[in-house]
């Protein structure tokens, strides 16, 4: 099959780029998706990190409604396998008990992202139901770090993060309910948002009042893209319960603008949790680039009761997740988890929430409350708080600690254990506040890693505009401009 463009021309450009050459005429977007299908097929087989490609939409790009007048033009979009469902598409969400589980309507997102004129062309890989650091179960598949394939993509977008930094597509969907889009984005070197809460739908199956910390977004390579994705996704469903609040220019054209300058605190030792020196000394020089782009950088810490947090955050994953498990096991006419069919941790997850009462979940909002006052009265004071994107390095694949195939039997000590790991991202769930995961870092080992910005409620512009001017600063070339080994360009 002849390509439209070389695998050097196709890395190059972004999801805007491409747009750019469909408007121009230059290329199609069946050309595009074809192009995408052959890059999966170029790299798919080392990463397992594309499930399945919707042959339909690859050769007849309108197949599904995409709008080709969309700000994106009919440039080709994964889908992670957990979150937006569409009509007549199986979703089986990491999980053996999902299997061939095809959904029945289109969620509101997956509208906006066809109208934004992005092609649904697949599904990325995910742990099941979201729950846990990889998509790693061997049974169902394991993806791999790019990277270095003997170490995992970190989850739950582990596909997306896997597929975008391998150059498969520029632009992909993810979802984030303790940083789950910003840590595969960070280990895999994209650019990961989560938005704040109020950005993105998650209607109709939930809101922002019951899913609480869950939200969604994409994973990019340029901040252009992402904040065209923002631009043109955002926005509430009928019936919301909360008001869906709009910026006052879109972000596509504030990012072409600096900011002032910014108030920066760098940050890490937050409660029990302590960053390893390696990333410590990744911050400081972070931070001393950020000083010299003219902001005001010193060390802080937000005066939170961490261990609250923390606690409250768990309380949160384990009655969410239960209900979870228990509404699909009421899809199959379940009463219990099948051991055969659901992994051991979710299983654990299941029975330690599933009868949880009125006054834990009213503790734990509580909490959530104080937490949140915490850091609007920290945002008060600075404009950016930067932390690494985790506090340890990334975990070869079969690193069962931290995976639901654990066999260890106390669910809280297993959430414990993740905070660890995963000390930086989940609060700003929990607040509401949007974080991102710049790649500006890399771990001894040689992976990638984010440097989380995250900021006050609503200021998802402002962490846009700082990484937009980072991203002038070093002339586009994210990771020092190193590509992973996996990757569309490489002969192999």
């Amino acid at each position: 099959m002849t390509l439209a463009m070389s695998w050097d021309e196709w890395h190059r450009q972004d999801a805007v780029g491409l747009a750019a050459l469909v408007r121009a005429g230059q290329v199609t977007p069946a050309e595009l998706a074809a192009q995408a299908a052959a890059a999966s097929a170029r790299v798919n087989p080392a990463l397992s990190a594309v499930v399945e490609l919707f042959d339909d939409v690859i050769a007849d790009p309108l197949a599904d409604g995409m709008n080709p007048g969309g700000v994106f033009a009919g440039v080709p979009y994964l889908m992670k396998d957990l979150g937006p469902t569409l009509k007549g598409r199986k979703q089986e969400m990491g999980s053996a008990l999902m299997r061939g589980h095809v959904a029945t309507a289109d969620s509101y997102l997956t509208g906006r992202i066809r109208g934004a004129g992005l092609n649904i062309i697949g599904r990325t890989t995910t742990p099941e139901f979201g729950c846990c650091s990889s998509a790693e179960n061997p049974a169902i598949y394991v993806t791999r770090n790019p990277w270095n394939m003997d170490y995992t993509s970190c989850g739950s977008s582990a596909g997306t993060a896997a597929a975008v930094a391998a150059g498969v597509l520029p632009l992909s969907h993810a979802t984030d309910g303790g940083g789950s889009i910003r840590i595969p984005a960070g280990v895999c070197g994209n650019l990961g948002l989560k938005a704040s809460r109020g950005v993105f739908s998650i209607a109709p199956g939930a809101s922002d009042l019951t899913g609480l910390v869950s939200t969604q977004g994409c994973q990019s390579r340029t901040v252009r893209d992402t904040a065209a994705f923002v631009d043109a996704c955002r926005g509430g469903a009928p019936g919301e319960f909360m008001p869906y609040w709009q910026p006052e220019e879109p972000y596509s054209q504030l990012i072409r603008r600096d900011p002032g300058r910014l108030r920066i605190a760098l940050s890490h030792e937050w409660g029990d949790y302590r960053a390893v020196p390696e990333f410590v000394a990744e911050l400081e020089r972070v931070g001393k680039f950020l000083e010299a782009l003219g902001h005001h950088v010193e060390w802080a810490v937000p005066a939170v009761d961490f261990r609250a947090a923390y606690a409250a955050q768990t309380t949160c994953y384990i009655t969410n997740f239960a209900q979870t498990v228990a509404s699909l096991m009421r899809l199959k006419g379940l009463e219990r988890p099948p051991a055969e069919l659901i992994e051991p941790m979710n299983i654990r997850i299941w029975e330690a929430g599933i009868d949880a009462s009125f006054s834990e979940r009213f503790a734990m909002q509580a909490v959530f409350n104080s937490t949140a006052r915490a850091f609007g009265a920290f945002f008060e004071e600075w404009d950016i708080l930067l932390t690494p994107i985790t506090a340890l390095p990334t975990p070869p694949i079969g690193t069962t600690e931290y995976l639901t195939l654990s066999d260890n039997p106390d669910v809280r000590d297993w959430f414990g254990n993740l905070w660890k790991f995963f000390a930086y991202t989940p609060l700003s769930n929990l607040c509401g506040i949007p974080g991102l995961s710049m790649p500006l870092g890399r771990q001894e080992h040689g992976l990638p890693l984010g440097i989380q910005a995250q900021t006050k409620q609503a200021g998802d512009g402002l962490l846009l505009q700082l990484a937009a001017q980072i991203e002038r600063a070093i002339d586009g070339r994210w990771n020092n401009g190193r590509l992973p080994p996996v990757h569309v360009t490489s002969e192999r």
